[in-house]
């Protein structure tokens, strides 16, 4: 394949650490509604209703704090006490404001390409004025010449952001945690699609081993990694 014109990085859990943290703002969750059931209980209530207000809310943090509160309404049968929905409030409110740090060889990787003046992107999908900031506390933002922040990540989301920029689709590289968002739409319309593993990923986003069946994308080991195959 020719060069990569456009070389886009996904933001959370590839350019720093975001699933831990509403891991454990969940675990904290199902602290408060242990009356309910055990997480195990509590957990795929929580997804499913997390799963029909993404229709409403999208993506992020505001929409994962309505969903815990729509969860504890329901789950105590509308007798969640003030005090209980008030710690949730608090909960996600951690989850705007938390400090974000690059991970482990995130800028050297970014140092690398920007000296070699290849055009790098965010493209990630989310809360606007959520992900706006988590871009500014990374320090990451001079990398980036270009910024998308979408509702989805699927073909029709990046054939026209790259007809916006006029990259041809064989010209262009994803690189992301993401098998559902940044692997799969991508290398299903020709492009290049880099898969950097995190440790932990949201339910939303696992994609079963049959669906990978033939598709061509690259596993890099690290972020590192991701130079060599650049290279």
């Amino acid at each position: 394949m020719p060069a990569s014109q456009l070389i886009a990085f996904d933001a959370d859990d590839t350019l720093w650490s975001n699933q831990s943290h509403f891991d454990h703002v969940e675990a904290q969750l199902f602290a408060i509604l242990i009356r309910c059931g055990d997480p195990v209980v509590i957990g795929p209530h929580l997804y499913e209703v997390q799963r029909r207000n993404m229709q409403l809310f999208g993506y992020g943090a505001k929409s994962f704090m309505l969903s815990m509160i729509e969860t504890a309404i329901q789950l105590t049968e509308g007798n969640v006490a003030g005090h209980e929905i008030q710690q949730i409030i608090d909960l996600g409110k951690r989850l705007l404001d938390y400090p974000i740090e690059p991970l482990p060889g995130v800028e050297q990787v970014l140092s690398t390409l920007k000296e070699r003046g290849q055009p790098l992107m965010v493209l990630t999908k989310g809360d606007l004025f959520d992900q706006e900031s988590k871009l500014a506390r990374s320090g990451l933002g001079d990398f980036f010449d270009h910024v998308e922040i979408v509702s989805e990540k699927n073909e029709a989301t990046y054939r026209r952001i790259l007809a916006h920029y006029g990259v041809p689709i064989s010209e262009f590289t994803m690189i992301g945690n993401s098998l559902k968002s940044d692997v799969l739409p991508v290398a299903q319309l020709g492009a290049r699609a880099v898969h950097v593993p995190y440790h932990t990923n949201w339910i939303h986003e696992e994609v079963p081993a049959e669906q990978l069946e033939g598709v061509a994308f690259y596993e890099a080991a690290s972020m590192t990694d991701v130079l060599s195959y650049l290279n």
